[in-house]
């Protein structure tokens, strides 16, 4: 099984994404958002962005000693999660409601086990 993650951001945001995160998978660019559009990843409204659901874990990373970081790019670009097994069939699906909105790690985990 191969591991991959797919960003819109190009150059040094992208770069900078990996070194922030320590990724340890390869990085596709995704500039014309195809794939985003692909699996229904469309524009998030305003509310979906500064929604309650944002608030609140705004919140809690605070609690826990965090700061909020400015945005950069187009924070209406809705992300998600999707999972593809090596036979090409979707195991996870997950259209993002707002930057709040992703599945917990377990769910994410026992479906990669699963595939």
């Amino acid at each position: 099984m191969a591991i991959v993650v797919v960003t819109f951001a190009r150059g040094f945001r992208a770069r900078r994404y990996v070194e922030e995160t320590s990724l340890p998978w390869p990085l596709l660019v995704d500039d014309t958002r195809e794939t985003y559009r692909s699996y229904g990843m469309s524009s998030a409204s305003f509310w979906d962005i500064w929604g309650p659901k944002t608030w609140w874990a705004y919140w809690k990373e605070f609690l826990r000693g965090g700061k909020p970081r400015k945005a950069d790019g187009d924070i209406f670009q809705r992300g998600g999660d999707v999972l593809v097994d090596p036979a090409g069939i979707v195991a996870l699906h997950h259209v993002g409601d707002g930057p709040a909105d992703r599945p917990d790690v377990e769910t994410i985990l026992r479906k990669v086990a699963q595939a």
